[in-house]
């Protein structure tokens, strides 16, 4: 069958938008063909510096035809439905419709319209020049003559060439007849712009690539980066050194090259004073070079480059040039190190207050002494010394203000803890300093030191109760404050580091430190001076601090609110770990479930247990029980929540009896097993019910004529709905 071949050769592709703008075309093309009832055997798109290319294999020659039936009015119908209904239907008269009788509703015109398939190539002259022009690039431009016109074709870079070709791989393809801006399509490319810059006839795809690669362009960004990644370790193993690997840096070279050519240069050893992290930071965000080690792990005098030339001197000039830009870096960063070094952390504080951290949110000045505050409030919870936490705390946004971090801004965090470990501060406020910003994403590793967790926890608390505060919450697929990650960063401390913390308690701490200022006699104050203990309720935290109950609402309460957020993230972590949503909110059902690490266990625990076949029957129980109780309910107006009567109980069938019985013996059981936190008992226990729950209904008639009967038995259902809410709300369960 045939294929198309499609090629946009431009000049620079910015190497961060490549990947993307190769989906896009794919998607693009193969979503206009399908929408046109084209279907096709596969499809694949490639990106360089310099072109897009998409390959679409096993397209029709021409389309199917069509034959579609339009039922139209009865007949006799008014003449304006007449008519919408020809001129929908694309006839001049009703004598090139049908009349059909229907035995119910009389008879009523049909319109059978017969379309002939139409040529691919005729399709992909009318789709491709669409797509070509409203192409959804992040950023593009105009260029030449053409550009003061109306309507002028975009780009990202000046587009160069169009090749568009259709047809059999054992024939000579069609150009697909179409022009863009002034550029006609062909079947004309070129190949790397300095060493094979001749023009290339392209015939069927897997000439195109063999015949670029002659030419010096490795089409495939997935092999370039294979070629850059194996000829480093090959080219560093051979001066018996280690390739640091970076699969950013990779995918962001192989973005710059057509023609990947590994070379390595050297610089000073004195340079490898600097911290490492620093040296790395330079030459990666300067130069797109790699940085090579020691066998040891020590980093090595040394590092690699990507060329996109083969030079005549083997790389000689081109390494010497890169080796004097990476000496004037070093030198600025070595100068960046000395002078951050000579003025401690504290006395850079004062400049954090002329940083603006959010308008209605105040400075980072300011937010540091709310961190501090919670941190320090936070620390007896996480097993971490409150005078070390809030001292962390303190000066963990120093580097913000040193020179080296306002160079990189990736190496916050890293830089001041390598400052205040130069001026004498204690190992754990150096490592939450430097750790306070994990986890930043789904892999990144949790701190585990208490000041760190501690600090971590108040740089994401306040964060997040700081915008909720302010009414600036995600939406949609827009968190242009990374909410959603604080959220996730605060489930995975919780979970991973086994922590038992409140989030409302949390929340609570969290707002009373956005009202602190350095001198103000607070809460917080007042509660360690007056040794009032960690684990104070809630209500007492909201009440003693005079925080308005409204404000706090939407904190905790409603569908809005940030705990219902935190519950929707811990759905998505659990999730990647194979938990089931529905299990979730049937414990987030249950009041006072705000334990982000009780709330995991309780999921796991109740998985497990709806796994066995005693789980699955008596979550069928319970869901008969609660849809009867429902509708009874609904009928009656009134809700049964009465405790049941064990006398009437044991007066009635055996069945009714043995319920009664083991509803009150498993529900003490999993009440105390709750109580002690072993949910895996609680389950045990409730799986004593899963017997007498199937004997009841398959031998009792809950709605008996008898109304003492009718009620004491529906008592009894609401006793069982009860008893499995010990541990979550099965109504929530899917299935």
């Amino acid at each position: 069958m045939p294929d198309l071949l499609l090629e946009l050769r431009s000049e620079e592709i910015p190497a961060r938008m490549q990947r993307r703008a190769a989906e896009d075309l794919k998607k693009l093309v193969t979503d206009a063909l399908v929408e046109r009832g084209f279907l096709y055997d596969g499809a694949k798109a490639f990106a360089t510096p310099r072109r897009l290319a998409l390959h679409v294999a096993g397209l029709p020659a021409r389309g199917e035809a069509v034959r579609e039936e339009r039922r139209g009015p009865k007949v006799g119908a008014p003449d304006a439905a007449v008519q919408g209904f020809l001129r929908g239907a694309g006839l001049t008269s009703l004598d090139q419709a049908q009349t059909v009788v229907d035995p119910k509703k009389g008879e009523f015109y049909l319109a059978v319209i017969e379309r002939p398939g139409r040529a691919t190539l005729d399709v992909l002259a009318e789709i491709l020049p669409a797509i070509i022009k409203s192409f959804p690039w992040p950023k593009s431009m105009r260029w030449g003559a053409a550009s003061a016109q109306a309507g002028a074709l975009r780009w990202v870079r000046p587009l160069q060439s169009i090749v568009a070709t259709f047809g059999p791989e054992t024939e000579t393809p069609d150009v697909v007849p179409f022009e863009v801006g002034g550029i006609v399509a062909g079947a004309t490319t070129y190949g790397h712009r300095f060493l094979a810059p001749e023009a290339i006839e392209v015939r069927r795809f897997d000439d195109y690539v063999q015949n670029l690669e002659r030419a010096k362009v490795v089409l495939d960004a997935d092999r370039r980066k294979d070629i850059i990644l194996h000829d480093a370790r090959d080219l560093a193993f051979a001066r018996g050194l280690e390739l640091v690997e970076d699969e950013g840096l990779l995918e962001e070279v192989a973005g710059l090259v057509e023609w990947p050519v590994v070379l390595m240069g050297t610089f000073d050893q004195s340079f490898l004073d600097i911290p490492g992290e620093a040296v790395r930071a330079t030459i990666r965000a300067n130069q797109k070079c790699f940085v090579v080690r020691e066998a040891g792990g020590a980093l090595a005098p040394a590092f690699i480059l990507v060329s996109n030339l083969v030079a005549s001197d083997g790389g000689a000039a081109i390494t010497a040039g890169n080796e004097r830009v990476v000496r004037a870096r070093l030198s600025d960063a070595k100068f960046f190190w000395e002078t951050d070094k000579a003025i401690r952390l504290e006395d850079r504080l004062q400049r954090l207050d002329t940083i603006v951290f959010h308008e209605k949110l105040g400075t980072q000045g300011e937010r540091v002494q709310r961190i501090a505050a919670l941190a320090k409030e936070l620390a007896p919870l996480v097993g971490a010394d409150p005078e070390l936490a809030e001292r962390a705390a303190r000066l963990a946004k120093a580097d913000l203000v040193t020179e080296m971090v306002g160079e990189f801004p990736e190496l916050q965090g890293l830089m001041g803890a390598r400052y205040a470990a130069l001026q004498g501060e204690h190992p754990s406020v150096c490592a939450a300093i430097e750790e306070h910003y994990k986890p930043v994403g789904p892999s990144d590793r949790v701190p585990t030191d208490p000041v760190s967790v501690a600090v971590a926890l108040a740089d994401k608390l306040d964060t997040l109760v700081g915008f909720w505060a302010i009414d600036e919450k995600p939406t949609g697929s827009k968190d242009p404050y990374a909410l959603r990650r604080a959220a996730l960063g605060v489930v995975r401390l919780a979970v991973d580091c086994s922590l038992r913390l409140s989030l409302t308690q949390a929340f609570a701490f969290a707002y009373l430190a956005r009202s602190l200022t350095p001198d103000e006699s607070s809460y917080f104050k007042r509660s360690h001076n007056e040794g009032i203990p960690s684990q104070r309720t809630t209500s007492d935290i909201v009440k003693n601090a005079g925080i308005p109950g409204s404000s706090f609402a939407d904190l905790v309460d409603g569908k809005g609110s940030l705990l219902t957020f935190f519950a929707d993230r811990l759905k998505v972590y659990l999730r990647e770990k194979g938990a089931r949503h529905d299990l979730i909110d049937a414990v987030f059902a249950l009041p006072g479930q705000d334990d982000l690490l009780m709330v995991v266990r309780r999921v796991e625990a109740l998985g497990a247990f709806l796994d066995t076949e005693d789980g699955k029957n008596l979550l069928a129980g319970v869901k008969r029980a609660s849809n009867i109780l429902r509708i009874e309910e609904k009928k009656d107006g009134r809700a049964y929540d009465a405790e049941p009567d064990a006398a009437l109980a044991a007066s009635g069938q055996p069945e009714e009896r043995a319920l009664a019985e083991a509803l009150a013996t498993a529900r003490t059981e999993a009440s105390a097993a709750v109580a002690k936190e072993d949910f895996a008992g609680a389950m045990r226990a409730l799986s004593q019910l899963r017997a007498p729950v199937d004997a009841f209904f398959e031998h009792v008639t809950v709605n008996a004529d008898d109304p003492r009967l009718r009620e004491n038995r529906l008592t009894l259902l609401n006793a069982l709905r009860a008893a499995t809410r010990e541990v979550a709300d099965f109504s929530a369960i899917v299935g």
